[in-house]
């Protein structure tokens, strides 16, 4: 009887436990945001009378530092409604194509046999290991020679080069996963190969690309050096993290509009990783059912 006592007070402290290093992670990660989000509605004026405030006052809140983030450049703003849309359409751009070729590319790899397939894996790791910075340089010289510096195009491609090793690789590894018997079935059936594809195997495999997808999205929205590599003399078609590191480096902008503008930047990638938590349950159950 004390030993049931004692197992179960000690099950109570690893509830308690566990509970608590929930809630200190949940804290360590959503204070850097939600301070963010505070100095972003404050006045400047306000924040260098008490930059600690971790709460504002409804007298307080301003919306200024957002309006002054998104107006046009030529209305005196800093344009990020125009970075926003060139992000968006080179983020959407890029995942669409790499899942275009990675979904064809990855279920070859798992289903068909050729010479060189086990090789293929350790190929498509080594592309995805090498330091951007490495390929930045012979890509800035194919693309510069090819007219497609400076425009969206030649971003869009880029992306596609970073994002499709790791893409074929992540689908190859779940495709894996679907038992070759409902294919075969299938097959028997009188479907053919692509038939098999879009019927037994996309459905099942749709909880995996939804996961690459959101991976690929937020690789091209966040990155950094190849949008300035190749967009840096192209105001016009600069994307959200350039035009970030812009009001970054300007002496004369007000740390408010900084933290408007990183707000602009984060929050579609908070709002749009929520939205696919749920399409992911929802695809990992009918991927159930259906198998």
């Amino acid at each position: 009887m004390d030993r049931d006592r004692v197992e179960t007070v000690g099950l109570r402290w690893l509830r308690w436990l566990r509970r608590l290093v929930i809630a200190a992670f949940l804290l360590i990660t959503v204070f850097p945001f939600y301070y963010m989000l505070v100095l972003s509605v404050r006045p400047i004026e306000r924040l260098l009378l008490d930059p600690g405030a971790l709460v504002v006052g409804l007298g307080e809140l301003t919306v200024s530092t957002y309006a002054e983030v998104l107006k046009a450049t030529e209305d005196g703003g800093q344009g990020f409604l125009a970075f926003i849309g060139n992000s968006g359409l080179v983020a959407v751009a890029a995942t669409l194509l790499t899942l275009v070729v990675a979904i064809p590319g990855a279920y070859a790899v798992s289903r068909l046999r050729f010479f060189g397939r086990r090789q293929v894996d350790f190929l498509f790791l080594a592309v995805y290991l090498f330091p951007s910075i490495v390929i930045a340089i012979p890509l800035f010289v194919v693309f510069t020679r090819a007219g497609l510096r400076g425009s969206l195009v030649g971003l869009v491609l880029v992306y596609i080069s970073q994002t499709l090793p790791v893409s074929v690789y992540m689908l190859k590894n779940y495709f894996e996963t679907i038992p070759v018997s409902l294919e075969e079935s299938a097959a028997i059936d009188g479907a053919g190969r692509l038939g098999i594809i879009r019927r037994i195997s996309l459905p099942l495999a749709a909880p995996s690309i939804m996961a690459v997808a959101l991976y690929d999205f937020m690789i091209a929205w966040n990155e950094f050096l190849f949008a300035l590599l190749f967009l840096v003399d192209k105001p016009h078609r600069w994307t959200v993290s350039l035009g970030l590191a812009q009001l970054a480096d300007g002496v004369e902008v007000p740390k408010t509009v900084l933290m408007a503008g990183s707000v602009v930047l984060t929050l579609p990638i908070v709002l749009l990783f929520f939205a696919t938590e749920r399409l992911l349950t929802e695809g990992l159950t009918t991927g159930a059912e259906k198998a």
